[in-house]
């Protein structure tokens, strides 16, 4: 019983819920190797950390001896997961699908065992299915139990549309279950209905139900909203070590250990550690260098996490950037700013066309790194170091 207590404290790590506990450790006693799913729409060609956080959990089930199945929804991403919409989603065309489904594998493969990852396509059993199967599906589900789902109730009330294919997705997640017989199956918090379906369609078709594990969804590095490409507070996996270094950096201190329960590797022992010297009056900042370092080698290797900490060092610690540059809060009532119009409104150049000037000849840097794009936008609630030329700086946030 006590490897069963110690495999059921790694695998709640972390987690938000755990249903049904009681099943899960009667699945743990058995001894055989349990099926652990979870799944991922390639909607978009690049991962980001938050996408990792049950990647890593895949991990953690992989590290204690369990089969985990990394499922690549190619079908249900041409339908679009409604989770969390308050508008349809355009669907994806199938070239779309295919070859973002190869950059997840790609992706997938720096944290997760290769050996030990069953990739699986639900378009396998899904293509045959056809017409009839279908309806025999959704004959299983009504849509007084589709509407109890959140975000379909909020769209119903506003009178927004909900488009039929939309209703079909959680039954096509669920049955995703029932093909690969999963044991347990993770999602993030937002996904719950979904899971449950799951359970509920495994049951129909005489299979014991799954357990459900739910991860939180990751904090951007605005500390506010779920990390989103599509709001700019995001670090991806692919990103150059220095700028996934320097984003790490720029976390607030109380998010960054948020990040080392999520994201690192260490043992909570140690995390816990590293909590005790920070209250003692330790620095911060040193705690998130170990961060950084640890999330650039996960991705990039040993040598580029040494790097990444030396060209930061050197631009933040060793008189690159003065230590009394001026603070600057602008105005963006909630939204992205363009970086003219931030370089502008915090002094460091006279005009926009200035700054549009200064970033063709190379001499505008985001903290620490070149900017090329002039169509950059900065987001709200959190900070920058804005460098223009040699000697201009200042921190900037927006509000």
């Amino acid at each position: 019983m006590h490897a069963v207590e110690h495999d059921l404290r790694q695998i709640k790590r972390g987690s938000e819920d755990l249903l049904v506990e009681a099943e899960l450790i009667e699945k743990l006693k058995s001894g055989r190797p349990l099926r652990i799913k979870a799944g991922f729409d390639p909607t978009a060609p690049d991962l980001h950390l938050g996408h990792t956080v049950l990647i890593n959990k895949l991990r953690h089930f992989q590290d204690l001896g369990h089969h985990v199945m990394f499922l690549i929804g190619d079908f249900t991403g041409m339908i679009g997961d409604p989770t969390g919409k308050n508008v349809t989603r355009p669907p994806l065309s199938r070239e779309q699908i295919l070859d973002n489904a190869k950059t997840y594998q790609e992706q997938v493969f720096r944290i997760l065992d290769p050996e030990k990852t069953e990739v699986c396509f639900n378009s396998t059993w899904f293509e045959p299915f056809g017409a009839s199967g279908m309806i025999r599906l959704a004959a299983l589900h009504t849509v007084a139990r589709m509407l109890e789902r959140d975000d379909f109730a909020k769209r119903y009330r506003s009178g927004q549309p909900i488009a039929i294919h939309e209703l079909l997705y959680p039954l096509c997640q669920g049955y995703d279950s029932v093909a690969m017989k999963a044991d347990v199956e993770l999602g993030g918090t937002d996904q719950r209905f979904n899971l449950l379906v799951g359970r509920e369609l495994q049951k129909h078709f005489g299979q014991a139900p799954q357990c459900i594990l739910t991860m939180p969804l990751l904090e951007g590095l605005d500390g506010v909203n779920k990390m989103s490409k599509s709001l700019g507070n995001y670090v991806g996996i692919n990103e150059p070590p220095g700028d996934m270094f320097g984003k790490l950096m720029s976390v607030s201190d109380e998010l960054m250990w948020r990040y080392f329960e999520l994201l690192s590797f260490r043992t909570t022992a140690a995390i816990d550690e590293l909590k005790r010297r920070t209250a003692d009056g330790c620095n911060p900042r040193d705690s998130k260098v170990l961060l950084a370092q640890e999330i650039v080698e996960r991705f990039h290797g040993g040598p580029a996490a040494v790097r990444a900490l030396a060209d930061f060092e050197a631009r933040f610690r060793h008189g690159a950037i003065p230590d009394d540059i001026a603070e600057v809060c602008l105005s963006g009532a909630g939204q992205s700013v363009g970086i003219a119009q931030v370089l502008k409104q915090s002094g460091l150049t006279a005009s926009t066309s200035e700054a549009l000037r200064m970033i063709d000849q190379g001499g505008v840097k985001v903290d620490g790194c070149r900017v090329d794009d002039k169509q950059l936008t900065l987001t709200p609630l959190r900070s920058y170091v804005l460098q223009v030329g040699k000697r201009k700086f200042a921190r900037v946030s927006i509000a």
